[in-house]
């Protein structure tokens, strides 16, 4: 499969003046976490509230600012993250996507909606 990229948006929640960014995502269910880089945590105002240490794929370890939250929205989703701050693009996760029920196609390298539930996300809580 190839890369998978989507428009989303993101806005600090605590902070109801500031407008949200739409930002191009790589979309990466082998991923964890929605990471952000360092100029979006400056833009949105966002506070470190603690550090995480992250596995690179070389194996590499490294201590990262774990900020948050974020409100995070794709056609008619919204759901609510932590993010890592590293990188130079921002990354959508598997549990974010999994909060607001996204699923991607392969077939047309493109996220969207759950089509098993198109106009509200649902979850699992047993």
């Amino acid at each position: 499969m190839g890369l998978v990229n989507a428009v989303i948006f993101l806005k600090n929640p605590r902070l109801a003046e500031l407008a949200a960014i739409e930002v191009n995502s790589l979309v990466d269910t082998g991923s964890v976490h929605l990471c952000i880089p360092d100029h979006l945590r400056i833009q949105l105002k966002l506070e470190e509230i603690n550090q995480k240490e992250v596995t690179l794929a070389d194996g590499t370890k490294r201590l990262v600012p774990y900020v948050g939250p974020i409100e995070i929205r794709f056609k008619n989703r919204v759901g609510f993250a932590g993010a890592i701050v590293m990188g130079d693009q921002t990354l959508l996760g598997a549990i974010p996507m999994e909060d607001m029920d996204l699923v991607v196609i392969p077939k047309w390298l493109r996220l969207d909606v759950n089509p098993d539930s198109p106009n509200i996300a649902t979850s699992i809580v047993k």
